[in-house]
């Protein structure tokens, strides 16, 4: 339903919910931990049900999209509906766009095996390989052992929950910012911005870390100030993920942190450094384009123009060509 020029800022509202969940999952913990006789942390398991419940409730009054109700063949409700969303009567175009996209889809016999033609292999690759990146940044290490991590290098229990909460809050800030600049900035600028401070971060930290805990993992002279230093650069990576890797685009396991110990940052660090070189040189701008007009984009990539040809542009978008006269524009530059 969203509107190509705002399609990054409500996407990430998904992930808004997400950060803001986990930001109020480490205050109930914090304020359950004090909770006596074990029941601290049945509460705070069963407060879960509370979002569950919105959740359930709001997927009852979700109305259809125009694009399902194409689909299953209510074209007026279809038309209707656009009109609706979009608060205005002149959605002619925009609604052959979903009908041409409609048809297009349904005269494909074998989609599964379809994505893996040639024209299909830039979606297939970002598809796939964006996914696995976000869960190669670290970050589910960090959300979810953060207590642990921060009683490791030096607080106590409430400190550490404390400290949980801080890089929560964080979370949220950062997903604001992106929310406000992905749709001005672009996916690229916030993709290498975030991972040049995620890189930079977490070498900072991976080395704080190194300095006073070693391969031993112990240390007894760690002072509230550096371990606060470490604090503060970890902020500083939820903040960079939580702008770009977090939103535009998860599992690690304790053990990982157990035996890796400082480890575990230069490792993160490597693939954060292998994915913001491939979002450099591989994923083009979609900022502001139609989802039905992205083959455009591929077409325009030094390097994914090679695997589609000017025929797979000029059948996925005829109709849309007809009615766009930016479009014409485009496809005669390109066929120029």
């Amino acid at each position: 339903m969203a509107p190509a020029r705002l399609r990054g800022t409500l996407n990430i509202g998904f992930q808004l919910m997400i950060t803001v969940g986990i930001f109020a999952a480490n205050l109930i913990n914090y304020g359950t931990a004090s909770i006596k006789g074990g029941w601290g942390w049945r509460v705070s398991l069963g407060l879960a049900a509370v979002p569950a419940v919105i959740i359930t409730v709001g997927s009852l009054v979700l109305p259809d999209t125009p694009n399902s109700l194409i689909e299953r063949g209510h074209d007026e409700e279809a038309n209707a509906m656009l009109r609706k969303i979009r608060g205005t009567e002149d959605v002619r175009a925009e609604y052959d766009d979903l009908v041409a996209a409609s048809d297009e889809a349904k005269s494909v016999h074998h989609p599964w095996s379809n994505i893996l033609q040639r024209k299909y292999r830039p979606q297939l690759t970002m598809a796939v390989l964006i996914p696995c990146f976000q869960q190669l940044t670290g970050i589910n290490v960090i959300m979810f052992y953060a207590p642990v991590l921060f009683k490791t290098i030096g607080f106590g229990s409430e400190a550490s929950l404390a400290s949980a909460v801080i890089t929560g809050m964080v979370m949220v800030f950062g997903t604001f910012v992106s929310i406000a600049t992905v749709d001005k900035l672009g996916r690229r600028a916030l993709f290498l911005q975030g991972g040049a401070q995620m890189l930079a971060s977490q070498l900072v930290v991976g080395t704080l870390i190194a300095l006073k805990f070693g391969i031993g993992g112990v240390a007894t002279d760690v002072t509230k100030n550096y371990a606060s230093i470490i604090v503060l650069f970890i902020c500083f990576y939820v903040a960079a993920f939580a702008w770009s890797w977090g939103p535009l685009g998860w599992l690690v396991f304790l053990t990982a942190l157990c035996h890796l110990k400082f480890g575990l940052f230069y490792f993160f660090a490597g693939w954060v450094a292998i994915m913001t070189a491939f979002i450099a040189f591989f994923l083009p701008e979609t900022k502001s384009v139609p989802i039905e007009e992205i083959i455009l984009v591929w077409k325009n990539h030094w390097f994914w123009s090679k695997f589609i040809s000017d025929e797979d542009v000029h059948v996925g978008n005829s109709c849309r060509i007809e009615h766009d006269p930016k479009l014409r524009s485009a496809w005669r530059w390109m066929a120029a």
